[in-house]
């Protein structure tokens, strides 16, 4: 994985995440993490944290809006409540977040400390240096607000940071990884999510600035500020030269909308993710699992999720087809099908509680059913992005999905033929049924 891994657009959205989704996001990201870990590593694990695409597929497999800047937010906040009892065992820890909480970041890594035995006076120097990089060195308009920083217990460390500019009601997540970082002020990010706006933004971070940054030293020292503050006026209203073209990145472009299109997924590997599903059986793998309830909704929300466990980089260019595995709280792509969501809990938390036993069949099954989806879904068709959309529209109530606007209604039953499906309102005027459904769910809660 490069250092530099893209940018990102995030609109900047308001609001908090459901306590029924965040205990439930806290656990998945939990049980996820354990497996990364158990097949690949703690190191690997911070790698993705650091991979922009990585993490919005990440937050969007646990059913957190696809898009929005409080993805962030609430994938940090449900690492830090998943993995807190389990940070001994792991040997990981999750420190900050946003608001009050990133400034107590340093007493968090002093905890730390204490704990594992681990020097943690550099670790906070670190922590101060790139919110400090992030805020001074690289103006680009965002102003943060959020400082999550995951360390391990030998000092390995990811730092996520995100800022927002609240003129462009945008959001901009900025990356950093410990592995292979040299210097805090030359090219140090893994990488910096948000669109490049021109010459407006200053990275003194760039290896191009480095002859920049010699060059406000020698100032400094040479010319005094008096001298200094005649040359700047000098030269105020000259506009400043073209800046350097920036070199070609990939852009993850997160539109202000809230539905998902089918331009926002990569299709084919939907229906290689649908095939495998299907392959598997869900009978045969409801078996190998052993958890009863397992049907062929859950399997696929189980290939999906097995893909953000086991997939390159490369395939997380598309983080909305991740959203499909278990919506959204907001009702995009559809509401949160709880009862998947629960299902897939249950079989994510049986395989990885299997295989710290020694018996890995079960994790071994889920990750079958990711490299049978890459194997499919080079011949593999099926449903339009539409069908797909309605029929999980229209299967919503019996999946349990629910979202910030409560549960999910059955649809209304179609009306056969002379049949009057109308009731009174209690000053004689009718209305249809649909109505009067409505206001008894409000009055039940």
């Amino acid at each position: 994985m490069t250092r530099r891994a893209g940018s990102a657009d995030l609109p900047l959205h308001t609001g908090r995440v459901p306590a029924w989704l965040g205990q439930r996001m806290a656990r998945l990201g939990a049980v996820m993490t354990q497996a990364i870990i158990h097949h690949y590593g703690r190191d690997e694990f911070l790698r993705r944290l650091a991979h922009p695409f990585w993490f919005q597929s990440f937050g969007a497999v646990m059913g957190m809006d696809w898009h929005s800047s409080g993805m962030t937010t609430a994938v940090i906040g449900a690492l830090k409540r998943g993995l807190a009892p389990l940070s001994d065992e792991l040997g990981l820890y999750v420190c900050g977040g946003r608001g009050r909480h990133s400034r107590r970041t340093p007493d968090e890594l002093l905890d730390v400390g204490h704990a594992t035995g681990l020097d943690a006076t550099p670790l906070v120097a670190t922590s101060r240096m790139v919110a400090k990089v992030d805020s001074a060195a690289v103006q680009d308009g965002f102003d943060l607000y959020l400082h999550g920083f995951v360390v391990a217990a030998d000092g390995r460390w990811t730092v996520i940071q995100q800022g927002m500019h609240t003129g462009r009601r945008m959001a901009r997540r900025y990356h950093w990884l410990s592995e292979g970082l040299d210097s805090f002020v030359e090219a140090p990010h893994a990488a910096i999510d948000g669109r490049a706006t021109g010459s407006a933004i200053l990275n003194l971070t760039d290896r191009r600035a480095g002859a920049s940054r010699q060059g406000q030293m020698t100032v400094l020292h040479e010319m005094g500020p008096d001298r200094l503050t005649h040359e700047l006026m000098r030269i105020e209203g000259v506009p400043p030269p073209p800046a350097p073209a920036q070199g070609e990145l990939p852009h993850l472009l997160m539109p202000a909308r809230h539905d998902v299109r089918p331009v926002d997924v990569n299709m084919r590997r939907l229906h290689g993710a649908l095939a495998a599903a299907a392959e598997a059986g869900p009978r045969d793998f409801s078996d190998l699992l052993r958890v009863p309830g397992v049907g062929a909704r859950t399997v696929r929300a189980l290939a999906l999720v097995a893909e953000v466990v086991h997939g390159a980089p490369c395939r997380f260019s598309d983080p909305a087809r991740f959203s499909l595995a278990h919506g959204g709280k907001d009702r995009h792509p559809y509401p949160v099908p709880v009862a998947v969501y629960d299902r897939t809990l249950s079989v994510m938390k049986a395989a990885v509680t299997a295989a710290r036993l020694g018996r890995e069949e079960r994790l071994d099954a889920i990750r079958r059913l990711d490299s049978a989806a890459r194997r499919l879904e080079r011949d593999a068709t099926g449903p339009s992005f539409a069908t797909v959309m309605a029929d999980e529209r229209a299967r919503s109530h019996e999946y349990g999905g629910r979202s910030v606007f409560g549960y999910e209604p059955p649809p209304p039953r179609p009306v056969s033929e002379g049949q009057v499906d109308w009731v009174m309102r209690h000053d004689g005027k009718p209305r249809d049924q649909k109505e009067s459904d409505h206001d008894a769910r409000h009055k039940a809660g």
